[in-house]
């Protein structure tokens, strides 16, 4: 999860597809284009949990601000999936 939060905030959009699930991944992200670009504050992960040994979830909240708007969060349940060894985001519920 600390990966994935490090390339968006670095816009590797490429590392992001590339750890996302094939089932699930979008064709792009086009993070270059989102406007306003957000400046990303913080990232806290609340738990993680193994389901299986090819089964995670991964709770996180990250924080960021859009333009100079106040600061806003993005609370999520994350669940991953491991093939041949490694592991790949498939999804996320988000929360309040």
């Amino acid at each position: 999860m600390r990966s994935r939060y490090s390339a968006y905030v670095l816009q590797r959009e490429d590392y992001l597809l590339a750890t996302w699930h094939a089932e699930t991944r979008p064709a792009s992200l086009r993070l270059a284009a989102q406007h306003p670009q957000p400046t990303w504050l913080g990232l806290e992960i609340r738990d993680g949990r193994l389901i299986d040994d090819d089964h995670a979830t991964v709770e996180f909240i990250a924080r960021y601000r859009l333009g100079g708007g106040r600061a806003q969060r993005q609370h999520e349940l994350s669940r991953f999936v491991r093939e041949d060894g490694r592991w790949y985001y498939v999804d996320g519920e988000l929360k309040n």
